[in-house]
C-alpha cells in the first residue's frame, strides 16, 4: 500500500477511537492532545503526518530527534529516560519533556535552557527501575522547583502502565495520584498517559496527552 494512504488510514482510525473513548467517558475531544511517536521512523513519515495535520511529535532518543526536529516543524516532545549528558541537547530541540523524575536533572535544564519548557513529572507505577519515574512523594520537591522557575512550566504528571499488568487499574491509581497532586499544584492539569495499546483506558481515567506510535505508523 502507498505509505501516505497507509498512514492516513491508521491516523483516521486512531482519531475515531479517541473520539469514541472521549464520548464514552463524557469528555470533549478538544481536551486530548495526540502525540505521534516517531521513534525509528524516517523523516518522510513525519512529513506525511505533518501534511495530515499532526503537529506534535514524540521521541525517546536525543540522537535520533535532533535531525528530525530540524527537518520537520512542530511541537517536539521528549519522553524517554533522561541521561544527564544528553540534557543540553534535548533542551535544544524539545518544547515539552514528559519524563523528568529528579531535581538534579531539573537543575541541569535550568542551566542550559533559554526557552520555556513544559515539563511533566514521571510517576513510576510498578517499581521497575528500567522504565524510569519516581514515587509520587519524591516528585513534590521537583514540582516546587519548577513552579518557582520564572521560565519553565509544570505541565502535570506522566506514567507508563506496567508491562503485563492491568492498565485500567494502573490508570485509575494514576488518576487518584493526579487529583491529590492538583491540591498542591493546581495549574499542573496535564496527564500524559496512554500509548498504542492502552490509550482508550487512559482517556477514561483523565489522560490529556496520548503518546501513540505503532497504531499510526505500524510496527518498527
Amino acid at each position: 500500500m502507498n505509505r501516505f494512504l497507509e498512514i492516513e488510514r491508521n491516523l483516521h482510525d486512531v482519531r475515531e477511537r479517541i473520539s469514541k473513548a472521549a464520548m464514552d467517558s463524557g469528555r470533549e475531544v478538544s481536551e486530548l492532545n495526540l502525540i505521534a511517536v516517531t521513534k525509528n521512523f524516517p523523516v518522510s513519515d513525519l512529513k506525511i503526518l505533518k501534511e495530515l495535520g499532526v503537529s506534535n511529535f514524540g521521541e525517546n532518543r536525543d540522537s535520533e530527534a535532533v535531525s528530525k526536529a530540524a527537518a520537520v516543524e512542530g511541537t517536539w516532545h521528549f519522553q524517554g529516560q533522561i541521561q544527564s549528558n544528553k540534557l543540553k541537547s534535548i533542551c535544544s530541540w524539545s518544547q515539552v519533556i514528559h519524563s523528568l523524575d529528579n531535581l538534579r536533572h531539573f537543575r541541569i535544564i535550568e542551566k542550559f535552557t533559554t526557552h520555556p519548557l513544559k515539563i511533566f513529572l514521571q510517576v513510576n507505577l510498578d517499581g521497575s527501575k528500567n522504565r524510569g519515574g519516581a514515587q509520587i512523594q519524591e516528585l513534590f520537591a521537583v514540582a516546587q522547583a519548577i513552579e518557582a522557575s520564572p521560565l519553565h512550566n509544570l505541565a502535570g504528571l506522566m506514567a507508563v502502565a506496567p508491562l503485563g499488568g492491568d492498565s485500567n487499574l494502573a490508570f485509575s491509581r494514576l488518576r487518584k495520584m493526579h487529583a491529590d497532586f492538583l491540591k498542591d499544584f493546581p495549574r499542573a492539569t496535564g496527564l500524559s498517559a496512554g500509548m498504542s495499546d492502552d490509550f482508550e483506558e487512559a482517556i477514561l481515567h483523565g489522560a490529556t496527552h496520548l503518546r501513540i506510535g505503532s497504531q499510526i505508523l505500524g510496527s518498527r
